[in-house]
């Protein structure tokens, strides 16, 4: 059995960058990664970066065959770029197989070729990352018609016919950019109320915005099986007492996932479970083991990129800090959902704020009221934000239109810094620009 100073289970992007910090810091680490294709985690070789090439390619009016082929070529080059940087590093080593605990600080790694070897970390970091929930409905495993989201993006061909199971985010960004690419889309969910975490007239906009795009909803469903046939598949659901039927070349799976922990051999150590499968974490992201940490969506909590990333600086403030950055410090997470147009979102909206009883100034403006989204000729949507009116700190926005996903940062930052709204509405700003919707907005 090899004693190393580091282990890091998972090549994610908490994990990765870990792996360069501590390498840098002259330290021995072994990463382990599964799959040869997963090398630099989910977020570029199978969700964030090819599904938002995907959907840009959409809106680009490119065919989907030749999409699929840019994506792939995308991801092809990332992943090696990321094996690299951490391969090449003299005191890193990047080994391929299946990490499975046999005791609290060993670690049994299978290898494509079947042996295996056996290691004690010092420090051990599970970064495995999530995995898609399926449902159980009956026939869907088995149909040969199933996809999940990463299969989605490496169809031969565009489906005439799509079926999403799920109405959650990521089930909408693949319904718009299906839609956008050709495909008849019906979105199936069982919750009556459509993206209900977001404000009322946020919500009707963006549902509207996709039936325009001919997206159909059936939501307050009840799903009962999927039967397939020789080209198509047929998912049977019921709704207010009536039997329906949607038919789809293809069918996502977009209900969720969960943390990715069934190969691990968690049941050989002593390490906590959360009651939702999670691996439990105090605030430095420590299990109950000693010298063994979770970081990224294996924890639990937000499943975003930018959240494993900041776990990181969790590890390094541990490690080579002050020890003071913790999950607590972790108070504003933005966050986008790349429809059609964007949505994005930070702190509270009003459907929050009400619920927990806090005052607020509220702040409106239509997209079509903001001249650049003239000039791209998308008016589209709406922009909302909420004030603390004894302070002017900004408790929350939820941006709908054209490069919210850039804009909500500069609320984020403004946020984090206690700044009060009337720095961005003050501000001067490059014309013609989305930005410069603040001064509006907050007029």
């Amino acid at each position: 059995m090899k004693k190393v100073k580091n282990i890091i289970i998972g090549f994610g992007k908490g994990g990765k960058t870990l792996a360069k910090f501590l390498a840098q810091k002259g330290e021995e680490v072994l990463v382990i990664e599964k799959s040869n294709k997963m090398y630099g985690g989910t977020c570029i070789n199978i969700a964030c970066l090819p599904s938002k090439r995907m959907i840009i390619e959409a809106a680009n009016g490119i065919d989907f065959v030749d999409a699929v082929k840019g994506k792939n070529e995308m991801t092809s080059f990332l992943r090696d770029k990321n094996y690299h940087m951490l391969a090449d590093e003299k005191t890193v080593t990047v080994l391929d197989g299946v990490a499975k605990f046999t005791g609290n600080h060993t670690i049994e790694v299978t290898l494509p070729s079947g042996d295996s070897q056996e290691y004690q970390g010092e420090r051990i970091f599970i970064n495995t990352g999530s995995t898609p929930i399926m449902l159980p409905i009956l026939g869907l495993k088995e149909s040969k018609f199933l996809l999940d989201s990463t299969a989605a993006m490496e169809q031969k061909s565009l489906p005439k016919e799509l079926v999403i199971i799920g109405a959650g985010y990521i089930g909408l960004e693949f319904a718009s950019m299906f839609a956008k690419y050709g495909s008849k889309v019906t979105v199936l969910d069982r919750n009556h109320d459509f993206i209900k975490r977001e404000d009322d007239d946020i919500a009707q906009m963006v549902k509207k915005d996709m039936e325009d795009l001919g997206v159909k909803f059936e939501l307050g469903v009840n799903i009962e099986k999927v039967v397939d046939h020789e080209d198509f598949a047929e998912v049977i659901y019921n709704k207010d007492g009536n039997e329906l039927v949607a038919k789809g070349q293809r069918i996502l799976a977009a209900t969720g996932r969960k943390p990715n922990i069934e190969s691990l051999g968690l049941s050989n150590t002593d390490i906590e479970l959360t009651d939702r499968g999670a691996i439990k974490v105090d605030k430095y992201l420590k299990t109950n083991v000693p010298n063994v940490w979770a970081i990224g969506d294996v924890k639990g909590g937000l499943q975003f990129t930018y959240i494993s990333l900041d776990d990181f600086r969790i590890i390094k403030s541990q490690l080579f800090g002050n020890g003071q950055y913790t999950l607590e410090s972790r108070n504003i997470v933005p966050y986008s959902v790349f429809l059609d147009p964007a949505l994005s979102q930070v702190g509270l909206n009003e459907k929050q704020a009400k619920t927990k009883g806090i005052e607020y100034k509220l702040f409106k403006l239509p997209v079509a009221a903001i001249p650049k989204a003239r000039v791209a000729k998308d008016t589209r949507g709406l922009f909302k934000a909420l004030v603390n009116p004894e302070n002017d700190q900004i408790l929350g926005a939820t941006l709908y239109g054209i490069e919210s996903y850039e804009l909500i940062n500069m609320i984020s930052l403004a946020m984090k810094a206690k700044l009060p709204y009337t720095i961005l509405r003050d501000q001067i700003y490059t014309h013609p620009t989305m930005s410069e919707s603040f001064n509006d907005l907050f007029k």
